[in-house]
């Protein structure tokens, strides 16, 4: 867990899920990043933002929401690009095998 969150939890005593809610505001990241952020579960943070945050603090909660509204809005446009660079950086190989071999052979 980072540092700041990691004191950010002890010095304010908030529960994890403010905490969680609070960085994903802060940072706009997703549910998968904040999850690797605090060393838990996707599973985990969903519950925690859904439900426990909720219940806590749903100022927080609404801010919450509509930034992973957002993040829902873009994943497929954070997959396509994924795609292409994943074709590219094969079709890239593939070019520098194809010189390599061609080389060998002279």
């Amino acid at each position: 867990m980072n540092n700041f969150y990691a004191e950010y939890i002890q010095n304010v005593n908030v529960s994890r899920c403010v905490a969680i809610g609070q960085y994903i505001v802060d940072s706009g990241d997703t549910v998968r990043g904040a999850a690797k952020m605090f060393g838990i579960s996707k599973s985990t943070v969903h519950k925690d933002i859904t439900k426990k945050l909720k219940q806590e603090n749903s100022a927080l909660y609404n801010e919450v929401a509509k930034v992973l509204q957002l993040n829902k809005e873009q994943r497929h446009i954070r997959g396509g690009i994924a795609t292409r660079y994943k074709y590219q950086t094969l079709r890239e190989t593939k070019e520098k095998q194809q010189k390599f071999k061609n080389n060998e052979n002279i």
